[in-house]
């Protein structure tokens, strides 16, 4: 069973916790028991809530049967991402997390459901972009700026290799006391480029490549470094990859016009550029569960008042 809906009133049972599986409660959240809002994978409600481990929406019965089907059509792309953000430990370092979610990320590229997407996606060509990363350094800043703005910044193999790079001097550079990354065009990125999906030689030299290879891992130690003063200034769309990234920079500030979402449970996937760690340490495992699953985006106002950005711009 990939998803199990339970009244806030309901009495667990002895074997709840170790039943593996999307746990949806909802009833009044006044009063609750503590044991189904820490325990589910998220809550949700039609009253405004500023609980973490709560969702307010329009229609509980509606946002259940979308669910349900999403559910359906991807059971095991839901199943492990419960797992793997139960797993991640928001508090501590980030490399195991980065390193589970990676594993979970090639279990399902092998696995049916990606397959099926590739399948209904068919051929694609994967442009060739020339600088998909431009670096400048100002005195002690250094500004890293997306681009590949004709593809709203789909973040690929070679824009990865430039963000490492520019990343490591950075981290090579002690007098380098700010880092601002940016996205040039109508966004600041749109996760992963669609087009190289499913060009892997094999699962497990992916996840070799992203957990040795990890701007996030980069990301994080500079921001242990720098706190703030490594910062994310976003706009547009700020989508998969590109809001796992953002999110591990100290300060993230975002445009009127930015949206935000985790969009991977589409092609059978879950976030796999850091996001179950970065994400759930700003906005905890319900709230990051609730954006796979759901596949929604949010807009500005919803990303401050629950910590995914810290400030307008």
């Amino acid at each position: 069973m990939t998803l199990r809906i339970v009244d806030l009133t309901e009495p667990p049972q002895v074997d709840d916790a170790a039943v593996p599986g999307v746990v949806v409660a909802v009833g009044p959240v006044a009063g609750a028991p503590e044991y189904w809002l820490q325990r589910a994978t998220f809550t949700l409600t039609e009253d405004v809530c500023a609980d973490r481990r709560v969702i307010t929406v329009d229609s509980v019965p509606d946002s259940l049967a979308q669910l349900r089907e999403r559910c359906e059509h991807w059971p095991q792309a839901s199943a492990v991402c419960d797992d793997v953000l139960r797993s991640v430990d928001p508090a501590g370092p980030a490399f195991p997390g980065v390193i589970a979610e990676s594993l979970a990320y090639s279990t399902l590229q092998s696995g049916p459901e990606f397959a099926r997407w590739l399948a209904e996606r068919g051929p694609a060509r994967m442009p060739e972009i020339a600088d998909p990363v431009h670096s400048e350094r100002d005195v002690n800043t250094l500004r890293i700026s997306f681009n590949r703005p004709s593809r709203h910044n789909a973040f690929s193999t070679d824009a990865r290799a430039a963000l490492l790079e520019a990343l490591a001097v950075a981290q090579l550079d002690p007098s380098i006391d700010e880092v601002v990354l940016t996205g040039n065009g109508p966004s600041f990125c749109s996760g992963g480029d669609l087009a190289e999906f499913g060009t892997f030689s094999d699962p497990a030299s992916a996840h070799l490549a992203r957990t040795r290879h990890s701007p996030a891992l980069a990301l994080d130690a500079l921001t242990n470094r720098l706190g703030r003063a490594c910062r994310a200034e976003v706009h547009g769309q700020v989508l998969g990859s590109g809001l796992e990234m953002a999110a591990y920079c100290g300060w993230v500030a975002a445009q009127q016009d930015s949206v935000f979402g985790l969009p991977e449970l589409g092609l059978g996937l879950i976030p796999g550029a850091g996001g179950t760690v970065s994400v759930t340490r700003r906005i905890g495992r319900w709230r990051t569960a609730y954006l796979v699953l759901f596949g929604r985006t949010i807009d500005v106002d919803t990303a401050l008042a629950w910590g995914l950005v810290d400030a307008k711009s």
